[in-house]
């Protein structure tokens, strides 16, 4: 991809958004190494709980006081106040952005892979996905960061120039002209270039409520979190009755072939699976984890050697319980030999939603696979308050 520096100018609004220069050993950019906000519970406790809380003084203050956020790959990020305009690439940030009272993303990789209606679904809130870009392909272009003009890309640069192509000085020229990349690809644990820290879902929404000044927020949705992982343990069978589940990807292709996901990854795609304590049905097997290198696959034949209970299936996150019976369960069940599975002979197929997730989809997610795979303890359990996130979003804290 060509250098077309010479035929930009660096908006003079960027001023309040400033980025270093200095390159990490990981080839990535590093941010300005001034110093950062403090550490102690005092921003915490501080919070207004509202915006109309925030005085004329403290409006300017806050708008002059620059402070820094630390994340890998890209080390120390420099802020003069928080993004009002922004795209991430994956739903993971997007979800946080929006549930951190920050609107929605400018930009988003796949609407097809954007729990769009869990967002439409909180009371009150709008969203609208209409206005989002999508970032797929040949499209995915320098002058398309240029036109999106974002003051900070929740992006993990690495996925820039893993799968669009771009080179270091694309990055660089991006975060120098018009704002900062903050990100890390935490979607799984098993790819062999991310050789820096993985963060977890809350471990990475805490650094993006620094970003966005809202900790506030980001405590509200740490306390109901822990409530519903409160009620998880409450009504969860013995572990010794939980069911051994895969849970796959269809691949491209004629026939049945899918990608397997491991659920001790550890990566926040398969959070829920962790968090309702499915046994992994690959567990005792020598079957890997998708990732960049690894494209293996199973058949029909693989899915009945490893027999698990339960089939989750991935790359249908939107779609209704009869589009789903249709498109994925009547034909494993016409296939021939499939009746050697005993999810398939059981019933136990079942949608397993988005690949990515941020604290908003991941309490969507969690109370579906509940309900699903432990009909009988959750089916009249509402594991999260729709009403307390759309207040949380809005800043009633």
């Amino acid at each position: 991809m060509s250098n077309d520096s010479s035929g930009h100018k660096k908006p003079t609004r960027r001023d309040c958004m400033r980025y270093g220069g200095t390159i990490v050993s990981s080839g990535l950019l590093a941010g300005c190494s001034s110093t950062p906000q403090s550490e102690n519970s005092s921003a915490e406790s501080a919070a207004p709980s509202t915006q109309s809380d925030i005085s004329e003084a403290d409006e300017e203050s806050a708008a002059t006081e620059s402070y820094t956020v630390t994340i890998e790959p890209m080390g120390d990020v420099q802020f003069d106040g928080p993004p009002e305009r922004w795209t991430a690439l994956l739903p993971t940030f997007a979800d946080m952005g929006f549930a951190l009272g920050g609107g929605q993303t400018l930009g988003i990789q796949n609407h097809g892979r954007f729990a769009n209606e869990a967002f439409e679904a909180l009371p009150g809130m709008e969203f609208n996905a209409d206005d989002i870009v999508e970032l797929v392909g040949n499209n995915v272009s320098k002058e398309l960061f240029y036109e999106l003009n974002a003051d900070v890309h929740f992006i993990d640069p690495h996925l820039l120039r893993l799968w669009y192509g771009w080179d270091q000085s694309d990055v660089d020229e991006v975060a120098d002209n018009l704002g900062p990349f903050f990100g890390n690809f935490i979607r799984r644990h098993s790819d062999d270039w991310h050789d820096y820290r993985y963060y977890t879902l809350y471990e990475a929404f805490e650094l993006m409520a620094e970003v966005f000044r809202a900790q506030d927020r980001y405590q509200a949705f740490v306390e109901l979190h822990e409530g519903m992982l409160e009620l998880l343990d409450e009504h969860l069978p013995p572990a010794d009755q939980r069911p051994s589940a895969l849970l796959i990807y269809p691949a491209d292709g004629p026939g049945f072939q899918f990608y397997p996901f491991r659920f001790d990854d550890g990566g926040i795609s398969t959070k829920q699976w962790r968090d309702l304590g499915l046994t992994d049905a690959l567990s005792t097997t020598d079957v890997g984890h998708y990732s960049f290198s690894d494209r293996g696959t199973l058949d029909l034949e693989g899915l009945i050697e490893i027999d698990p209970e339960v089939l989750l299936v991935r790359n249908h996150g939107g779609a209704s319980e009869s589009e789903f019976h249709t498109e994925v369960v009547e034909p494993l069940q016409a296939e021939s030999g499939s009746n050697g599975i005993q999810a398939v002979q059981d019933g136990a197929v079942y949608n397993a939603g988005y690949l990515d997730q941020g604290p908003i989809i991941n309490f969507y997610h969690t109370e579906r696979a509940a309900r699903d795979i432990y009909s009988d303890s959750f089916e009249d359990v509402t594991l999260f308050d729709r009403e307390r996130v759309a207040e949380i979003v809005a800043g009633n804290v």
